[in-house]
């Protein structure tokens, strides 16, 4: 696959596809970004599992975080890798020894490691690399392009919701499965 580039309906199917994210590198740091993902995706309907061993036992975001991959109570549709290029490796392995496998490896802003990817698609792990999937929802949902960002669309007016209940979204289905 190329990782230069990733096609929105990549994107979109694997953002509506998983339900359970775990987030290795969460940080309970309320200024970090790895922070900002967890209480975002979790705003957004997902099961964020939070992981990071000098915290585990304990709450980021309002969700329990584990210590390690490997010690996480239920299957993990998504692991997103918010941890340096170098360390990913390590990750993609402990991610690929879960059974079942996760759908999808997710590496943040500014992590690629071209041999773990390979590793991870060689077992037939779908993977993203130097992508935020927070920045990627609001983006694919519109919300980005509400304040003019990224939105290939120069125009000053807001968004016209309609009357009744809205939810912007990539058309996820609720928890109830609709």
């Amino acid at each position: 696959m190329n990782h230069e580039r990733y096609d929105d309906t990549y994107i979109r199917g694997i953002l509506d596809e998983v339900k359970t994210i775990a987030v290795v590198g969460a940080s309970a740091n309320t200024v970090r970004p790895s922070y900002f993902v967890v209480k975002y995706l979790i705003s957004k309907d997902y099961d964020v599992i939070p992981v990071n061993p000098g915290h585990s036992g304990r709450e980021i975001a309002g969700a329990m975080t584990f210590a390690s991959l490997t010690d996480i109570d239920r299957p993990v549709d998504m692991v997103d890798i918010f941890r340096n290029s170098e360390a990913a490796m390590g990750v993609v392995e402990e991610a690929l020894e879960l059974d079942p496998l996760p759908k999808v490896i997710w590496m943040q802003l500014s992590v690629r490691n071209d041999e773990a990817a390979k590793l991870a698609e060689a077992k037939g792990v779908k993977v993203v690399m130097n992508r935020c999937p927070k920045i990627e929802y609001a983006r694919l949902c519109g919300e980005i392009g509400w304040a003019g960002v990224a939105s290939n669309v120069i125009s000053a007016r807001k968004p016209k919701l309609q009357q009744g209940f809205q939810r912007f979204g990539i058309n996820r289905h609720t928890k109830a499965g609709q």
